[in-house]
């Protein structure tokens, strides 16, 4: 993962669509609305087969899949008397790749939570 594991080493960051489109700009000379035509059209192209129930595997990236959560009885933390029905519903579930799931793997817990509290909490 190009460019992830700099970013990491100085601090904790949340990367945008925006500035992916920069690092890919700046690596392959396309034009900038070029890469973000391209980005947007394939994320909707995930949202919509998604959307559709499908799944959807990127190979060495993750899969995304359409899950079904069972209907439960929650309650509420202030008055755990009164039971709170939660209906049925649908979810989107990710799964990492291997390649992914081992560059994580390489980071320290006790760094990324060193990290974490570092960053200052955005509003």
């Amino acid at each position: 993962m190009p460019g992830g594991a700099n970013q990491l080493n100085n601090k904790l960051m949340t990367l945008t669509k925006r500035e992916i489109a920069a690092q890919i700009t700046e690596e392959t000379g396309m034009m900038r609305t070029q890469v973000l035509d391209v980005m947007q059209r394939t994320l909707d192209c995930i949202a919509g087969s998604l959307a559709k129930g499908n799944r959807v595997e990127l190979r060495n990236f993750g899969i995304f899949q359409v899950k079904v959560r069972k209907g439960r009885v929650g309650r509420n933390p202030k008055r755990p008397e009164i039971d709170v029905p939660i209906a049925a519903h649908t979810i989107v579930k990710f799964k990492a790749g291997k390649e992914m799931r081992a560059e994580v793997l390489k980071l320290s817990p006790k760094a990324v939570a060193v990290r974490r509290e570092k960053v200052p909490a955005t509003v």
